[in-house]
């Protein structure tokens, strides 16, 4: 299963630090989502980072950063809604809905679906799918390697979601 860390919304003392143990201890991949920081912030964090730490890192909010520091890619969501002119990189996207994932499903690497649990990170963002919604949805092939469960998880809860055959998952809040 793929893992996959999402960073804090806003600048972090130490950050590049933080990045670098997330990758050495077991994520594949590392969200860099700065909404509530500026794109200066984001460009010195990176640059902090090696060329071998960068491309494992996908961009939310400034996309320039993806050609400026060889990343790995950019993460679509309500916020960037497109794709660089002339995009190579790794392809994702959010998606609240399982509707959303079968729309996008084939022109993404890779989808968050969320949120699957109550949030952690996030006060009163409760989980929008049972059980049996996600059985469902497993069943029939919606949820698969490319759908990367998204909220409230936590490691105890991966093997459940491993069970019901996502791809991955994506963690903000069990990081705190």
């Amino acid at each position: 299963m793929l893992k996959i860390a999402i960073t804090q919304p806003d600048a972090v003392c130490g950050e590049a630090a933080i990045i670098r143990r997330l990758l050495a201890n077991g994520f594949d991949i590392v969200h860099l989502r700065k909404p509530e920081a500026d794109v200066d912030y984001c460009r010195g964090l990176l640059a902090e980072l090696t060329p071998q730490e960068r491309e494992r890192i996908v961009v939310h909010d400034y996309c320039a950063l993806y050609e400026e520091f060889a990343l790995r890619g950019v993460h679509l969501n309500k916020n960037v809604s497109h794709y660089p002119e002339g995009y190579r990189g790794s392809r994702s996207r959010s998606c609240h809905s399982l509707e959303e994932v079968m729309h996008y499903k084939d022109e993404c690497d890779y989808l968050f679906l969320s949120p699957i649990f109550d949030s952690i990170s996030k006060a009163g963002y409760r989980s929008a799918f049972s059980h049996e919604q996600l059985q469902r949805a497993a069943d029939e092939g919606i949820i698969d390697h490319k759908v990367i469960a998204l909220g409230g998880v936590t490691p105890e809860r991966i093997p459940y979601l491993h069970s019901l055959g996502f791809g991955g998952v994506a963690m903000l809040g069990a990081l705190l």
